[in-house]
């Protein structure tokens, strides 16, 4: 057992935790869907033959579907990516200069500052607002001189949405300086509180993919989509020197989720708020202090001494979960609720065990 003095292996990162899991484990790590994706996606494997290179930009039907989602948008506005991972990555490559700044909103998603230093460029935060949003003036002061902002919302790891006003404002200001808007919308269609915002403007890209909505993270579609032609060239061109197309039955699989009824995101979007519910209520309970999720499916509660904690949670409990320090959350422990009911309320007894004995020691 971890006693804070003696650890089996040091947890280093997310990396230790990506792929583990055994009847014993209750993960609260990984931010991935455990529902199935739509039916339609199946049946695409019953016949697909076609297994040559694809478009470098993107099967034109798949892009074409995307376009009848975004208003006034057309198929050569779009890339479709190896994930929203590979998205994020190429859209900073291509606006990089050397040495600019790229503005995070504080707590972000865990590899961003990696994305930005590998385009070359360099992080800068902005922390948000004691209930978990962004505040437009410590925005607006720390967006001077910067290349480019990302925004993510619903925010993984937050599960906070941003106000419609305060992303109108961002908007007319990044306009105005010229500043690009990488808006990173993968949990857009889950939200709990209201209908999803969608930036828009001369310099916003936006990235999304199909692994949260129609759960199918292993799949590998993502997509950029933006109404800067000179971005969209760009990316086209590094890709045809790096990734070149994404796969060609990868795409097919994203259509067929595309053209499925909508009634599969309701229903999804029904049992996450159940969870989201449970969840919630359940830290409450145990007395842990955080944010109600407004979207996607994470929950980002304080603790003591974040790391410790993860470990005890891990070596002594069989719990997976985040420690908030990776995403710029220090006393923070990062929970997804990607799991059923039944687990989760397991954990939430596992985690209350957890307090009621080691923690008390911190």
């Amino acid at each position: 057992m971890y006693n804070g003095a003696i650890m089996p292996e040091q947890i280093g990162g997310p990396s230790f935790f990506i792929g583990r899991d055994d009847d014993t484990l209750i993960s609260f790590g990984s931010g991935q869907p455990d529902l199935p994706p739509p039916r339609e996606v199946f049946d695409v494997l019953k016949s697909f033959s076609v297994f040559k290179y694809g478009l470098v930009q993107g099967e034109l039907p798949l892009r074409e579907g995307l376009a009848q989602e975004y208003p006034g948008a057309s198929a050569e506005q779009f890339v479709i990516t190896n994930g929203a991972s590979e998205a994020i990555d190429v859209v900073l490559r291509v606006i990089a200069k050397p040495g600019a700044k790229v503005l995070l909103p504080r707590p972000y998603y865990y590899s961003y500052p990696y994305n930005v230093t590998f385009a070359g460029m360099m992080p800068v935060y902005c922390d948000l607002d004691h209930n978990g949003k962004l505040d437009y003036e410590a925005f607006k002061t720390a967006i001077t001189g910067c290349r480019a902002a990302i925004i993510n919302s619903p925010s993984n790891p937050t599960g906070t949405v941003q106000d419609i006003d305060t992303l109108k404002k961002i908007e007319a200001l990044c306009d105005a300086l010229g500043v690009y808007i990488i808006s990173d919308e993968v949990y857009k269609d889950l939200i709990y509180e209201r209908e999803n915002y969608l930036l828009c403007g001369r310099h916003v890209i936006t990235i999304n993919s199909f692994s949260k909505t129609y759960a199918m993270c292993g799949v590998r579609v993502g997509y950029v989509y933006s109404a800067d032609t000179s971005v969209i060239e760009g990316i086209i061109e590094m890709r045809t020197h790096t990734a070149m197309n994404t796969s060609v039955v990868g795409q097919a699989m994203a259509l067929a989720a595309l053209r499925a009824p909508r009634q599969y995101v309701a229903d999804q979007l029904a049992i996450w708020k159940g969870r989201r519910d449970l969840m919630y209520a359940g830290m409450r309970e145990l007395g842990l202090d955080l944010w109600k999720p407004e979207g996607a499916f994470y929950v980002l509660p304080k603790f003591k001494d974040s790391n410790r904690a993860m470990h005890d949670l891990y070596y002594s409990y069989r719990i997976i979960t985040y420690d908030g320090t990776w995403f710029g959350a220090p006393d923070h422990l990062r929970f997804s609720y990607a799991l059923d009911s039944k687990r989760i309320e397991e954990g939430l007894r596992r985690v209350g065990a957890f307090l009621a004995k080691e923690y008390q020691s911190y």
